[in-house]
């Protein structure tokens, strides 16, 4: 029987375990206002509850997050249907990413690639042709990392391998970034 008490003492613990990470936390989102406060983009990427995750985030950064500020420069590389089918279906869904990054992204610009597992491909092929352009490259990933561990720049990875919990991080990490941007870039 599902036992709600349970999953909350995992949430907790999950989140808990974070603030061992805190400075880790606080740099990457100062990683991220330098980028953004020298005129560059941010650009996100994930597949499933991470696509949503790069949605919302960028999101938050477009319009605010919590108080007035200027629109900011994000994109989920999860959104254009006929850029993701158009490439799936002409280079395969390993480089639904990559190949915008390849068109959109320039030195300068920060790639988040967002995974519980470290390991997925089409994450994984972003990176990399990121990490070719001189585009910053951040990790936001789970489990042990992945591959996407070491091929990241930068690697905030949230401890556990329960995909719910280490998503539930992910979200709570982007939005103590949005709030250091909106800190940052408040009129």
């Amino acid at each position: 029987m599902l036992s709600i008490s349970e999953i909350f003492a995992a949430h907790l613990s999950a989140i808990t375990a974070l603030r061992e990470q805190e400075d880790i936390i606080q740099q990457l989102g100062e990683e991220l206002i330098d980028c953004l406060r020298q005129g560059h983009r941010i650009f996100l990427c994930g597949n499933g509850g991470s696509a949503a995750d790069a949605q919302h985030i960028a999101a938050e950064m477009v319009c605010r997050f919590e108080t007035q500020r200027r629109a900011l420069p994000a994109i989920a590389l999860t959104t254009d249907t006929s850029a993701l089918t158009a490439i799936g279906n002409d280079f395969g869904y390993e480089q639904v990413f990559a190949r915008q990054v390849e068109a959109l992204a320039r030195p300068g610009d920060v790639l988040i690639g967002i995974s519980t597992s470290g390991n997925s491909e089409n994450v994984i092929a972003a990176v990399k042709q990121a990490n070719a352009m001189g585009v910053t490259t951040l990790g936001l990933l789970g489990g042990s990392g992945g591959k996407l561990g070491e091929l990241a720049q930068h690697a905030f990875v949230v401890p556990g391998d329960a995909t719910a919990r280490v998503q539930e991080c992910h979200i709570l990490i982007g939005h103590i970034w949005c709030a250091m941007i909106d800190a940052e870039f408040s009129a």
